[in-house]
């Protein structure tokens, strides 16, 4: 039963217990004074015999009237307020049993407040509006305890993504210093390069930040797929040929345009495509390509929305490919599924989330599954122009 039926049921109850008593109670009481007024009328006694003065007998039954109404009238409050007396008791039991419940919630509150983000309801079995406000509750804890572990594991890795750059620069500055190296260009060039990927890092995290903020500025305008694509390729071609990687960019669709900032969607292709190089072997193969999004391989791990009016763009490889239980984390910051990955690559353990929060800044999804060829195939969905 709902909320709302239980508390009119409860009022209906007192109401009517009231009014019942009341009701059952005045018959009696009017019955009672009736039958003693018959009683005093048909009873002679003083002043009330033929001799008496017909003043006195007129006095005498005015006063009797006078006394009986006055008790009636006494008996039909004594009755009300019993009945009233015994509603209100049981309206404040009922009433009780009804705020327990939102005491319970309240209590729950506080401790989230104060840093308990493990506590719940206890209300998620109820079928009524407490029910859904319990649920509605537990649901948001759960979202603030996982949102407080997501970022305590995100604080731990960016302290730990920051000092490794520093420490090589401490390391090799010092050995320089100390004269264990000489000050020769390779270990200049390598300061360089740790502070270079140091720079890379705190900027991924600001474009992260601003674009999941919706601070990030967009110019977005209409864009011809098959002139980014191309260009992707011609930025990557000669990295690609020196990991002994072949890229291929697939013409896509004769007039496919997304609405888009040009500059982002490179980013973003490039961040795509410097991914999948780095994960495939030589001799393997790395395809760009796009197509209409309803006529894009089913089966790839997608995040909620749908397919119309969009153009997907891959970018599939022959690489290990990515293990099916990684697939939900891939896009989350600094998440690798290979710990012991080389941070000597360049990479700043960000790409892929760059990728969703540009992506989600256009309005766009993204998603990660298996290649056709084996490999891991990374797929974002933009509004078509």
């Amino acid at each position: 039963m709902s909320l709302r039926a239980r508390l009119a049921l409860t009022l209906a109850i007192v109401a009517i217990g009231t009014a019942g008593a009341i009701a059952v109670a005045t018959p009696l009481v009017i019955s009672r004074g009736l039958a003693a007024l018959d009683v005093a009328t048909a009873t002679p006694g003083p002043g009330r015999g033929p001799g008496a003065a017909g003043g006195a007998q007129g006095a005498g039954m005015g006063q009797h009237l006078a006394d009986v109404r006055e008790s009636m009238i006494l008996a039909i409050v004594l009755v009300a307020g019993a009945a009233a007396a015994v509603a209100s008791v049981g309206g404040l039991w009922a009433a009780g049993r009804l705020t327990r419940p939102i005491r319970r919630l309240e209590e729950a509150a506080a401790a989230v407040a104060g840093g308990d983000l493990s506590r719940r309801s206890g209300l998620a079995d109820r079928e009524d509006e407490l029910g859904d406000l319990g649920r509605s509750f537990d649901g948001m804890a759960a979202a603030l305890e996982r949102g407080e572990g997501d970022r305590r594991r995100f604080m731990a890795d960016a302290v730990h993504e920051l000092r490794t750059p520093l420490t090589v620069i401490e390391a090799t500055t010092s050995a320089v210093l100390d004269g264990v190296y000489p000050p020769a260009d390779e270990h200049l060039a390598a300061v360089r390069d740790q502070a270079r990927l140091l720079s890379r890092i705190v900027d991924d995290l600001r474009t992260i930040s601003l674009a999941e903020g919706g601070r990030l500025e967009l110019r977005c305008e209409p864009v011809e797929v098959a002139v980014v694509l191309a260009a992707a390729g011609r930025d990557f071609e000669g990295r690609a040929r020196e990991a002994g990687v072949v890229l291929v960019v697939e013409p896509p669709p004769a007039n496919a345009r997304v609405t888009a900032d040009p500059d982002r969607l490179r980013q973003v292709l490039a961040a795509l495509l410097d991914n999948a190089v780095r994960h495939t072997p030589a001799g393997g193969r790395v395809v760009l390509a796009a197509r209409p999004a309803a006529a894009a391989t089913a089966g790839a791990a997608a995040r909620p929305g749908g397919a119309a009016d969009r153009v997907r763009i891959e970018v599939r490889d022959t690489g290990p490919g990515i293990p099916p239980e990684d697939l939900p984390r891939v896009f989350e910051r600094l998440y690798q599924a290979d710990p012991a990955r080389d941070r000597r690559t360049g990479s700043s353990g960000l790409g892929l989330a760059i990728v969703r929060a540009l992506v989600d800044a256009h309005g766009g999804r993204v998603g990660a599954g298996a290649a056709p060829e084996g490999g891991a195939l990374v797929w974002l969905e933009l509004p078509r122009a």
